[in-house]
């Protein structure tokens, strides 16, 4: 899947704060190991190399176009490497804290790689992830809507994308099982205040909606896309718009 560092990054503000958010969990341990799984184009794992820095980071991405970036950021402590979440838990290697910002959302059954990676945790080790309650987010909600209608069934040879992620109650359980202690489980809302519908276009055209316009070419692409923004419209009418974008923050430490 292609992505564009350029537009994923317009909104980096907005991306960043449940960034920060999830970080201030973390505690510092001397000689950690640690791993960002989805580290994008490695900023965010750079300030965590800089905020820990009795840490070894790795960041790890499949997106050799957002890794393109991280290479001026590599230090002593902080290296890179192109990586899918399901090749990083399949080498089995554990770590002192496993961390990821709004990236498990594109892997699939979190039931099982929740507990996968959690056993990768080592004793004391610590477990932070953050990802969009993709399910409850307005835009993702008439994303899911339009696909399934026709034309655009057809136009996408009936391809959707089921959002994986679970209830907030699902990962509690799942944190638990997993030998988890101090655990901080939160939904919370990140809002965007947009004065046109196309900052919420925009937001959306950087992360969920692509998966769909690398399907799409010419009018096919140019209908969706009219279709989708129309949507839009329709369900913010009034501007400025707030869009309630809900985010879960998982934190725990093992055992």
């Amino acid at each position: 899947m292609p992505w564009n560092p350029e537009i994923y990054n317009k909104f980096k503000n907005i991306r960043y704060q449940p960034f920060y958010d999830l970080a201030d969990f973390i505690q510092p341990v001397s000689g950690m190991k640690a791993i960002d799984l989805g580290c994008g184009t490695g900023e965010q794992t750079a300030i965590l190399a800089d905020k820990f820095k009795e840490a070894d980071f790795l960041g790890v991405d499949s997106s050799a176009e957002m890794l393109e970036q991280s290479k001026s950021l590599e230090t002593d402590s902080l290296h890179f490497r192109k990586a899918t979440t399901e090749e990083t838990l399949a080498s089995g290697e554990k770590w002192d804290l496993i961390f990821s910002n709004a990236a498990l959302q594109w892997s699939n059954d979190h039931k099982t790689l929740f507990a996968e990676l959690i056993k990768l945790v080592n004793p004391k080790g610590q477990f932070a992830v953050q990802m969009p309650v993709q399910p409850e987010n307005k835009l993702n909600v008439i994303l899911a809507e339009l696909v399934d209608e026709e034309p655009f069934q057809s136009y996408l040879n009936g391809y959707k994308r089921d959002s994986p992620v679970l209830s907030i109650d699902e990962y509690a359980q799942i944190l638990f099982d997993g030998g988890l202690e101090e655990l901080q489980i939160q939904q919370k809302v990140y809002p965007i205040i947009a004065n046109d519908h196309e900052t919420l276009y925009n937001f959306i055209s950087g992360s969920a909606l692509i998966p769909y316009i690398e399907r799409l070419e010419g009018e096919q692409k140019a209908l969706f896309i009219k279709t989708y923004k129309e949507r839009i419209a329709k369900h913010f009418p009034k501007l400025p718009a707030i869009y309630s974008f809900k985010r879960l923050l998982l934190y725990g430490r093992k055992v």
